[in-house]
């Protein structure tokens, strides 16, 4: 099955999007597999990007998203591209709010030796939409105490 034929076999959330005119040329954010928890979003650059040791690039997608109250979008690399390249999503995993509504871009880092070049159309982050829980942050003078405490990094064991 290629991914542009996938079909889910239903929908559990609807997220409109709409592409920049000058990127219809783009795939739009699709799964590459049934079992994919992420869909592609793809470089939107117009001409090759070379992004050399060490160095980071915003790399926009052409796509702006309207993602429900309640979700965000979570940009996250793709592990081919780790790998291969060496880029890494400078900030870890980047969030979409749900009443952002400017183009997605994506910070990527090249982690490796090599400078890297993205081309146009090529796959450059996962995007996938997760339920978002709101806090009330209460003061307090005291908190629970708890058996792991104030352990921080490593204090869970080294395995």
């Amino acid at each position: 099955m290629s991914p542009s034929s996938f079909e889910p076999s239903r929908v559990d959330l609807v997220v409109a999007f709409r592409v920049r005119p000058s990127c219809a040329d783009l795939a739009p954010p699709t799964y590459a597999s049934r079992g994919a928890a992420g869909a592609d979003l793809r470089a939107a650059v117009d001409m090759p990007l070379v992004i050399a040791p060490g160095e980071r690039a915003l790399v926009l997608t052409g796509l702006t998203l309207e993602i429900p109250p309640g979700f965000e979008g979570q940009l996250r690399a793709r592990s081919g591209l780790a790998l291969k390249k060496g880029l890494a999503l400078a900030n870890g995993v980047g969030t979409i709010d749900a009443d952002y509504r400017g183009e997605v871009g994506v910070i990527v880092v090249n982690l490796g030796n090599e400078p890297v070049t993205i081309e146009r159309g090529e796959r450059i982050a996962q995007l996938v939409i997760a339920r978002v829980e709101r806090a009330t942050f209460l003061a307090a003078d005291e908190v629970a105490p708890s058996d792991r405490g104030s352990g921080g990094f490593g204090s869970t064991g080294s395995a």
